[in-house]
């Protein structure tokens, strides 16, 4: 099976890449650098060709509020018209859990937008919704740092890791399209701030964590739950401690 990955190089589609390629398929790793580009389209008519699924794991360079309307709607039309052309048959999505309840976030507004011209296009697909990543914990603190202090709330947090989000991205390339949103998360689910200030402790970082920040998320109010499945999600196999196991091994 050929199986083009749009943002294949990045943190997610290098994962994805590597484990279909393992499992015996032609497999693109499609970015800029790799001469494939989905804001110019460049590269995109000739990467499709008698191509079986396209896995779409790009993200904006820019979080403002209008670039990264742009780069979703611009990616996202040029793609899903270079895949109607070649007759691509599954188109599969990563996007985020409860992105439509948290509309008033530019961010999330744009992921919604990328999935409608998914679903309007015609194309079989896949979207799967995501929750945040273990990996992201660290530039959660540094976003809600001042001074010596992290100030978080206490919003519902079931962080994946990046290896489990590979693993079902791959999983579902290879399946048949479900023309709909399957959501995943990570096995435990915590306080924001109570996962931030102990991954702080296992870094040997100083910072306190404090429990009174407001309930927001990319500079919106959220919810209480926004950032957890509301109901069934496909959980992944690995636990903050394992994960953390894992990145020492890298250290």
């Amino acid at each position: 099976m050929k199986i083009v990955v749009i943002g294949g190089t990045g943190l997610i589609g290098s994962k994805v890449v590597s484990k279909l390629r393992q499992q015996g398929h032609q497999v693109i790793a499609a970015s800029p650098d790799t001469g494939i580009n989905t804001i110019t389209g460049a590269g995109l008519a000739e990467a499709m060709n008698n191509t079986d699924v396209v896995v779409d794991l790009a993200n904006s360079p820019s979080f403002e509020d209008k670039a990264v309307l742009e780069f979703f709607q611009t990616a996202g039309r040029n793609l899903l018209a270079a895949e109607i052309n070649a007759g691509v048959k599954h188109h599969v999505a990563l996007s985020i859990v409860g992105v439509d309840i948290m509309q008033n976030i530019g961010y999330m507004r744009a992921k919604k937008a990328q999935e409608d011209l998914i679903k309007q296009s015609g194309v079989p697909y896949t979207i799967i919704r995501s929750t945040q990543f273990l990996e992201f914990l660290a530039g959660i603190a540094n976003q809600a740092t001042n001074g010596s202090e992290v100030h978080l709330s206490d919003v519902l947090f079931q962080p994946i890791a990046a290896e489990d989000v590979a693993s079902f991205v791959a999983k579902y390339a290879l399946a048949a399209p479900i023309n709909g949103e399957t959501e995943i998360a990570g096995p435990e689910r915590f306080a924001l701030y109570e996962i931030v200030a102990r991954y702080l402790q296992y870094t040997n970082d100083p910072r306190q964590v404090l429990s009174d920040g407001k309930p927001s998320y990319f500079g919106g109010e959220i919810t209480h739950a926004a950032l957890v499945p509301a109901g069934q999600a496909e959980l992944g196999a690995i636990n903050f401690e394992k994960w953390w196991s894992s990145q020492l091994q890298k250290a």
